[in-house]
């Protein structure tokens, strides 16, 4: 949900106040079992349980958890009060944050405005060195110059005006401001506790908490077992007492787990099992469109692949239709650029080759590598997490090259944090990637292809395109600014930096008797407070 002022009004205040509790709501007539446990596979293990440093969807899913920020996603996908109670814009670049007075943290300190100025200033501090502080410290006032080095991250734009009362400063209007704040990197910390125990602090005798639940035990590459908190704001509607992540990358053994009664809800199913499972398990089997793109990130300084003759057959080569309908075959759609179908700020673009016949496009690719002096047999690496899900996508994709191109592919399989770290640090040459969206606006994809953002893995940077999204950004007409991201994201794309595969789908078995899981939450975010069981 973005609020937006009518042009004629920018100086109104925009008052959003809701009622006291937004938990798990049960139906009349559902009765609930009386052990409120929950078992979810989390597809592999959290990077780390730092809101600031996170970067993977399982490190956010548990700290969704632990931790809440101003504002928060339900269930169904609407933004809803965290700790916030109510907001408003007073100016086009000003929002201000009521906090609710018995929001307190796990150890029974009571929460305040302080501690968002301390967790938001830590968020963009370089020492902190987060992963997304370049991507959303654009937001905050003072952020870009903060995250680069050139200003103190006290000079970031959020004040605390009162205990109970927090200001945020933008650069330029953010109407999507609420829907930002939902993100886990921009909640709170709790001070003393990052102070006292440095690195250490997110261990599970050391944490500390805002969030409905709080860490009981963390078992390595098994499994992180979180407990109800008492002392949650809004915990008498907590249904669940206990909710346990699991750690199992492997999809078929994940749906074993659920099979068995030991998994109430599966990470993903496999590739290519949709239609069985659909047909064998037809009151469980969920699958909804998201907001999401899978694509192959290009190391854009490579010796090979700087050439954007050599990228562009590399994306010419893949046949996105027979990769959606015969490989994952789960209701994925193909995707030719960086937007996605539903998101908000931008039209999806595509390449004029993506209608050609196949023969085409590869005469085409094969002229282009020739003209770059490849020849076959050229070698190339492919980085992907383990996952048969990614594996089969990665040989797909290696056999494509291969058969169509004359190149050989070396597959190279690691756990998803090592492929992180990797993407990161530059070291690799291609390599499996995909996100989903933090928000629903242009602005979260674009930041995977943008000049100075840390989630750009493919180190290309295009400064006129740059410029468009900049001028788009300061505009106050929707209209102009949603032309001035498309024309971006389409320059960018026609430089080649990356692969787009397609756009994702979540299909997956969850237990009948699970309640408030919908069909309808585009970026794949349930929170625990949300969920119950029924009696079965």
């Amino acid at each position: 949900m973005t609020f937006r002022f009518a042009k004629t009004s920018l100086a109104a205040a925009l008052l959003i106040t809701w009622g006291a509790s937004f938990a798990a709501t049960v139906p009349a007539g559902v009765q609930l079992a009386a052990k409120q446990e929950m078992v979810r596979n989390n597809g592999s293990e959290p990077d780390t349980l730092d809101p600031a440093r996170a970067e993977g969807v399982p490190a956010n899913n548990v700290i969704r958890e632990l931790f809440e920020g101003l504002t928060a996603a339900d269930g169904a996908g609407k933004i809803v009060p965290g700790v916030a109670e109510s907001w408003k814009q007073t100016e086009p670049t000003t929002w201000v944050f009521k906090l609710r007075q018995n929001a307190k943290w796990s150890n029974g300190d009571a929460l305040t405005a302080d501690d968002f100025v301390y967790a938001l200033r830590r968020f963009v501090d370089p020492k902190t060195a987060s992963e997304y502080a370049s991507s959303f410290g654009i937001f905050f006032l003072h952020g870009k110059d903060i995250v680069a080095g050139k200003l103190p991250p006290s000079e970031l734009g959020v004040k605390a005006l009162d205990k109970h009362t927090l200001e945020i400063k933008t650069p330029y209007p953010v109407a999507f401001m609420p829907d930002l704040l939902t993100n886990t990197q921009l909640g709170p910390v709790h001070k003393a506790t990052v102070e006292k125990f440095g690195k250490d602090w997110t261990k599970p005798a050391n944490i500390v908490g805002n969030g409905a639940f709080t860490l009981a035990s963390w078992e390595v590459n098994s499994k992180i077992v979180l407990t109800k908190s008492p002392t949650y704001w809004d915990a008498k509607n907590v249904q669940l007492t206990k909710y346990t992540y699991l750690a199992v990358e492997d999809g078929n053994a994940d749906v074993k787990l659920f099979e068995s009664g030991e998994n109430d809800m599966v990470y993903q199913l496999p590739p290519g099992t949709y239609e069985k499972y659909k047909a064998q398990f037809p009151k469980e089997i969920r699958n909804s469109p998201m907001l999401g793109l899978r694509y192959y990130s290009f190391l854009n300084t490579d010796p090979l692949l700087k050439d954007i003759r050599v990228r562009k057959a590399l994306s010419m080569a893949i046949d996105r239709d027979i990769l959606a309908q015969r490989v994952t075959a789960d209701g994925q759609v193909p995707a030719y650029g960086v937007m996605v179908k539903g998101i908000n700020g931008a039209d999806v673009t595509s390449y004029d080759w993506a209608s050609w016949p196949m023969d085409k496009r590869l005469a085409e690719a094969k002229k282009l590598l020739a003209e770059a002096g490849v020849a076959a047999g050229t070698k190339l690496k492919f980085s992907y997490n383990t996952s048969d899900y990614h594996k089969k996508m990665a040989i797909f994709a290696a056999s494509e090259w291969k058969s169509k191109l004359g190149l050989d592919v070396e597959l190279e399989a690691m756990e998803f944090k090592v492929l992180i770290k990797k993407r990161n640090d530059g070291e690799y040459q291609i390599a499996r990637n995909g996100w989903i969206a933090d928000y629903n606006d242009a602005t979260t994809f674009l930041t995977l292809v943008q000049c100075d953002s840390d989630q750009n893995q493919q180190k290309n940077c295009n400064r006129k395109a740059e410029a468009l999204i900049d001028q788009g950004n300061q505009s106050a007409d929707p209209a102009k600014r949603k032309a001035l991201l498309t024309e971006a994201a389409k320059m960018i794309m026609d430089d080649y930096p990356m692969l787009p595969l397609l756009q994702y789908t979540v299909p997956r078995l969850v237990k009948s008797y699970v309640g408030g899981y919908t069909a309808t939450n585009s970026l794949d975010r349930y929170r625990a407070k949300d969920l119950y069981i029924i009696k079965h």
